[in-house]
């Protein structure tokens, strides 16, 4: 007897799956520059986006976006570290301003131009760092097919709700390998609304609402709307150093603080009595993942932390980590960017790293540094 299964198999990358999920979550336009290893993202926003500007270069790419925005699109780009690097300044126009965008990072061997087509994960330190002031800027990091899927739609909702571009990071061999996939496993995704400032009373740009300020996009009659990358007031009005602009400035890192609480993504998977765990985000988690099934079936007890939310850091993965004798911290870098963002120069002797150059991680290196 033939088995009726609503299965819906397909082969199928990483790319094609963030795209989706984006735009059914409400992005609507695409912008980009062409660049390896991010080529089908721009491929696949150019067919699903309801608008698909090609730019230029990249700085008029994140120029082009912070207009869209500020009339009230959602616009969505993806790029790699060289491409990155030269939209930096107009990236932080957009914190500034407060602009809702996402901006996919697939990340690639450097430094400067690298490998094109060498995947690596040597950005996070760079995301850290990357607004003038060391204000934090969201990071979500994809680990699968189905992070894919999840976490596109998640940084359309927090670029809205908190009004902020946000970042997804990503790498070389998740958007441009297939693999096969049911997608009757994925979850519906429900559009984000967007919800403009209605009422009749004076409107205030950067007035805030629990940290973060109503949007009113620019191309509408009722009222005036500034926007400034400059310190402001909270009219938008350009200031030196006022106490009402100092105020707006400092808002804009505990709006993070505040407001990432409710994204915080992150995988834990606990075992009883173990006083191992390994840590991984990313590419890289999969090699954790397939690690840790062989530890435990040789009867080795150990649990495993992949996070998903990276940037503002979670104080609650150095909380898990401290639970723990052995920490396997495994990430494709040869300087453990992801142990110096949790404890920085003062790393503990008992967290091991696992990295590699040009590579990717394998599950045997993972399991002889837990074993060792």
């Amino acid at each position: 007897m033939q088995q009726i299964t609503n299965e819906r198999r397909t082969l199928i990358d990483g790319s094609r799956l963030m795209i989706e999920s984006l735009a059914r979550a409400g992005a609507d336009t695409f912008i980009g520059y062409p660049i390896t290893p991010a080529n089908l993202l721009y491929l696949y926003g150019s067919q699903r986006m309801e608008m698909m500007l090609a730019a230029p270069d990249e700085i008029s790419t994140l120029q082009w976006m912070s207009g869209l925005s500020a009339i009230g699109r959602i616009p969505v780009t993806a790029t790699s570290f060289p491409g990155f690097a030269l939209m930096l300044e107009s990236i932080n126009m957009a914190y500034m301003m407060e602009l809702p965008m996402v901006i996919i990072l697939v990340q690639r061997l450097g430094p400067a131009t690298g490998t094109a087509t060498n995947g690596a994960q040597g950005d996070l330190l760079l995301l850290k760092g990357m607004i003038s002031g060391g204000h934090p800027i969201p990071v979500l990091c994809t680990s699968n097919f189905e992070d894919c899927w999840n976490l596109s739609a998640e940084a359309v909702t927090m670029a809205i709700k908190l009004r902020t571009p946000v970042i997804l990071l990503s790498s070389k061999e998740e958007v441009m390998t297939h693999k096969s996939l049911d997608l009757s496993k994925l979850p519906e995704i429900e559009k984000v609304e967007h919800k403009f400032y209605d009422k009749d009373c004076e409107y205030k740009s950067y007035k805030p609402t629990d940290m973060v300020p109503e949007f009113l996009p620019l191309a509408q009659n009722l009222h005036q709307v500034r926007i400034n990358a400059s310190t402001h007031d909270q009219m938008g009005i350009l200031q030196h150093s006022t106490e009402e602009a100092l105020a707006n400035t400092r808002r804009l890192e505990e709006k993070m603080h505040h407001r990432m609480k409710c994204h915080l993504r992150f995988e834990y998977d606990a075992q009883e009595g173990a006083d191992s765990i390994v840590v991984a985000y990313g590419i890289t988690a999969s090699a954790a993942r397939d690690a840790v099934a062989v530890l435990r079936s040789e009867g080795k007890k150990v649990s495993l932390l992949i996070p998903k939310t990276l940037l503002p850091v979670p104080a609650l993965y150095v909380e898990i980590i401290s639970q723990y004798k052995v920490v396997a911290i495994a990430e494709e870098n040869m300087n453990n960017q992801f142990g110096s963002l949790l404890f920085g120069i003062n790393k503990p002797e008992h967290i091991r790293f696992v990295g590699a150059l040009g590579k990717m991680i394998t599950p045997q290196q993972i399991i002889e540094e837990i074993k060792a």
